[in-house]
């Protein structure tokens, strides 16, 4: 009885690694041609390198998905402190993002980075467009958006929160996964 339960929890411990891995090689593309294969044979008759290996193309963006409404993020920088761009956020972000307009208005300072969507790194237009890769995750009226790049050799991942409202996706939220913030968390008074 026991044999077994340890067997199936290193079963699931296997699947639930390579799940993870094929996770992880969806938002960083394929590894390197070098990295060693995990299914490699042990003889010796196998080539000493595999044929290339072309990815899909990535799926087309459907108008209206989350994914949509978080594009545009990555193509112009600082976006998100435009407040022409307001109508694409809901509590609590549109808070804090209307919050942060106030206190620049006053002439009292910033409270947050122009560059939140890339991770507060610098921006490389060449880098973030060669690298970026989304998934998307809906669950009924609510929506994960996981967005990866790499920016001076620097991975960055940050995950927008989405909720549908009125038959329209808004961003309740933006988190860096690098970085440990949360757009909700700040404090701009």
């Amino acid at each position: 009885m026991v044999r077994r339960i340890v067997l199936a929890f290193a079963t699931i411990s296997m699947l639930a690694a390579g799940v993870s891995g094929a996770c992880a090689q969806g938002l960083f593309g394929a590894p390197p041609a070098n990295a060693p294969a995990d299914n490699a044979p042990s003889d010796d008759t196998s080539p000493a390198t595999p044929p290339p290996v072309e990815s899909a193309p990535a799926a087309p963006v459907l108008p209206g998905s989350p994914t949509a409404v978080v594009k545009p993020f990555y193509e112009h920088l600082g976006l998100e402190l435009d407040p022409a761009e307001r109508k694409n956020f809901i509590d609590p972000a549109k808070t804090v993002l209307d919050k942060s307009d106030a206190l620049r208005n006053s002439g009292q300072g910033e409270c947050l980075d122009p560059n939140m969507a890339l991770d507060n790194a610098d921006y490389d237009k060449a880098a973030i467009e060669g690298s970026l890769k989304t998934i998307e995750a809906v669950r009924g009226d609510d929506a994960k958006v996981v967005v990866a790049f790499v920016v001076a050799g620097n991975a960055h991942r940050l995950e927008w929160k989405l909720k549908k409202v009125g038959g329209d996706w808004k961003i309740s939220d933006l988190l860096s996964v690098t970085g440990e913030w949360a757009l909700s968390q700040y404090q701009c008074e």
